[in-house]
């Protein structure tokens, strides 16, 4: 049991890392709301109370100075200035590797570590101040404090607190014990259970909150330091805190204040006020006297927070593994429906509308509750781009550079898998970006540029693909010596005429490496093509533009979901493949007239004035075909660099939703096929990737060679 809930606890730490990322992401960019810093506070505050409570020490020693320079800045008595900043952001990037080695077991940085630890008790007071009662600014007032005859404050103060967790309050990884705990350290506490709300053992709703709790809190602790133990429960709880001297310290000190102002006792309707420190405590009605701790009015946070349903929405955590099953049975019912709609085309019977109606029916549904699994698994990619700021700012320590990272597009939902497996190529371009693209301040200055680098990391949504953008603002890719760098090492020959295009591309070679010295950043040959290999394994594809001066775009496009996706099946050579729906333009059926030969083996197809290469698909596979079989249909398709070409099939049969079956561990990597289908005849049918069919493809070179030859003509 104790292990599950420390996993519990770890899966809390994660999302208030991302909180204190967030929070303090925000300050870095210049946002100072106080709530923005209670938020990190609270947070910090949270993982050192978990923390403790399973005994990981240095994880709570460093989330106790974390947190009391927080506290510093909250209270302002600290300002957030420039340094400071970049301070917290170090520290909280150490908070997240204490959490990691608390979970996954390793050893600390130590050097790191202390350097943090010194860091941070520069900005923290030797010794607390003591905190005493002092009306408004009378020192400051210019009064003879011996003038004023104030009532002393009794050092010690009892607390009364009545404490009802709401439920939203345990869906937020809140645990009561932890709260009595924090009040346990400011003095003497009793606990009494109240559950007298608590029903029978047939009637009670798991979700549902039905215990609380009346502590009483002997301590010379203020009353502000009591009421912080609750704050980041706030409005998940029904919550009341009376202390006995409240009434008579209030009374006093109005009193008190009266005498130093020289207020003089008010008659009114004939009834005359006692003089000051003569008035005695309110004495309590025996109704009051008498009600029970469970009659007291809640406080009007609590009201308030009850009538408005705040709080997060309530959530449940479910083992991936699980999820998995269920999406694979959901891709097994699309594959029977597919089965079913077979069979039933293939039945001798006259009349079919009723069935059919029915199974048009037994397809939506089967969508809909394909979505509904999908969207369990979706998840922002927020997180991860949160962990890339990181990235950004190790990577410019070790370099000696300023760089700041500007997200777009946090909230796009994205396969979990497909977050998880991102990372590394994130990680990768982000510090090539840093190392390799943009220039030393210095000499951004010489070129008229802001001395800090501009990394932008965005992602969107784009016809079912899911687009990952990295743009840096840095030089560029320096083409002649990317081509030099590429001949000297063998991977092209060297008289080799490449595109601008294809010369960027040469960034994804393996062993390929612009690096003079090897660093702790790069130099050893291994990277893009890493990143290029990650890609395509997640059924991707990536792609690089750049300007001379200007930066460079590494673009990545992933299918929305490893899972499903909208297919067009065509016949190619008397087999039945399928081409993702996603990269078809149009489709048209060819003539003789609209066929242009081009050099010794390249076709172009002629649309609307327009020409595009034709790549022939059972050519590109290795399919042999009659050679008298007539032009057949022709899929128009665009690559992401917005290249336009032309798929030759045999004929198209019909736009249907396929199941993925990865090939990984069957029959290995095939050129110019992704991932295979089930079809609704049992059959398997191939994925085509029209990205790869389309390089392959002699009508596309010779194409983009007349192209290239034209332009240099012109020019």
């Amino acid at each position: 049991m104790s292990g599950s809930i420390q996993d519990t606890f770890f899966e809390e730490c994660e999302e208030l890392l991302e909180a204190t990322d967030e929070g303090l992401t925000a300050i870095e960019g210049g946002d100072r709301d106080p709530e923005v810093v209670n938020a990190v506070f609270r947070a910090v505050h949270s993982i050192k109370g978990g923390a403790g409570a399973f005994g990981l020490d240095e994880l709570v020693a460093f989330a106790h100075r974390f947190e009391t320079v927080f506290d510093e800045v909250r209270t302002n008595r600290l300002e957030l200035g420039e340094k400071l900043v970049q301070l917290l952001l170090r520290a909280s990037d150490h908070l997240c590797d204490l959490v990691a080695t608390a979970r996954d077991g390793g050893e600390t940085d130590e050097a790191h570590h202390n350097v943090l630890i010194a860091a941070l008790d520069e900005y923290i007071p030797e010794e607390e101040e003591d905190l005493t009662f002092e009306p408004m600014g009378l020192g400051g007032a210019g009064f003879a404090p011996a003038a004023i005859d104030l009532p002393v404050v009794p050092q010690e103060e009892t607390y009364r607190i009545r404490f009802h967790p709401m439920k939203e309050m345990y869906g937020t990884g809140n645990e009561p014990i932890f709260l009595f705990q924090a009040l346990k350290e400011l003095g003497e506490l009793e606990v009494k259970l109240d559950d007298t709300e608590l029903p029978g053992f047939d009637a009670i709703d798991v979700a549902e909150s039905y215990i609380a709790w009346d502590l009483v809190l002997i301590t010379s602790e203020p009353r502000d330091k009591v009421e912080a133990v609750f704050e980041f429960v706030e409005g998940l709880c029904e919550l009341s805190i009376e202390g006995d001297g409240d009434a008579e310290a209030d009374a006093q000190a109005l009193a008190a204040l009266d005498a130093a102002f020289g207020v003089a006792p008010s008659i009114e309707d004939g009834e005359t006020t006692p003089a000051p420190f003569e008035q005695p405590a309110p004495a309590l009605t025996p109704e009051a006297d008498s009600a029970p701790a469970g009659d007291k009015a809640p406080s009007p946070k609590a009201e308030a927070a009850k009538s408005e349903q705040r709080g997060p929405k309530p959530t449940l955590r479910v083992e991936l593994e699980r999820v998995d099953r269920l999406i694979n049975a959901v891709g097994e019912l699309i594959i029977n429906h597919s089965m079913l709609a077979q069979q039933i085309a293939n039945l001798d019977v006259a009349d079919v509308r009723d069935v059919e109606t029915e199974l048009e029916g037994f397809k939506n549904l089967a969508r809909d509750i394909q979505e509904g699994v999908m969207s369990i698994r979706a998840q922002p990619v927020k997180p991860l781009f949160q962990r890339m700021a990181r990235i950004v700012r190790e990577a410019s320590s070790a370099t000696d550079k300023t760089c700041k990272l500007v997200t777009e597009g946090e909230n796009t939902e994205v396969d979990k898998t497909v977050i998880e497996r991102l990372s590394d190529p994130l990680t990768h371009i982000l510090r090539n970006a840093v190392d390799h693209g943009i220039e030393k301040p210095e000499d951004r200055a010489e070129n008229g540029k802001d001395r800090v680098g501009e990394i932008r990391l965005s992602a969107s949504h784009r016809s079912g693909s899911v687009c990952i953008e990295i743009k840096d603002d840095g030089a560029g890719v320096n083409r002649p010596r990317v081509k030099q760098i590429a001949i000297d090492k063998g991977l092209i020959p060297e008289n080799a005429e490449l595109t601008d295009s294809e010369i960027d591309n040469l960034l994804f070679l393996p062993g390929f490496s612009t690096a003079k010295e090897v660093s702790n950043l790069s130099g050893r040959g291994v990277g893009m093509d890493v990143v290029k290999n990650a890609v395509t394994g997640l059924g991707g594809r990536i792609n690089i533009t750049s300007t001379p001066g200007k930066g460079s775009t590494f673009t990545i496009i992933l299918p929305l979901t490893l899972a499903v996706m909208d297919g067009m099946v065509v016949s190619v050579a008397d087999q039945t493949m399928v081409v993702p729906i996603t990269s078809i333009v149009e489709t048209m059926r060819g003539s003789d007239d609209m066929i242009n030969n081009l050099g010794a083996d390249g076709t172009l197809l002629s649309i609307r004035g327009n020409f595009v290469p034709i790549c022939d698909v059972a050519g590109a596979l290795g399919l042999s075909k009659q050679d008298d079989q007539p032009p057949g249909v022709y899929l128009l398709v665009e690559t992401e660099t917005g290249q336009r070409s032309a798929l030759a099939v045999d004929d198209i049969h019909d736009q249907r939703q396929v199941v993925i079956k990865s090939l990984d561990g069957v029959c290995g990597e095939i050129a110019g096929v992704a991932a295979a289908t089930i079809l609704g005849d049992g059959k398997i049918a191939m994925i085509l990737d029209p990205e790869s069919i389309i390089a392959a493809s002699p009508s596309a070179a010779a194409f983009d060679t007349d192209r290239r030859m034209n332009n240099a003509v012109a020019s």
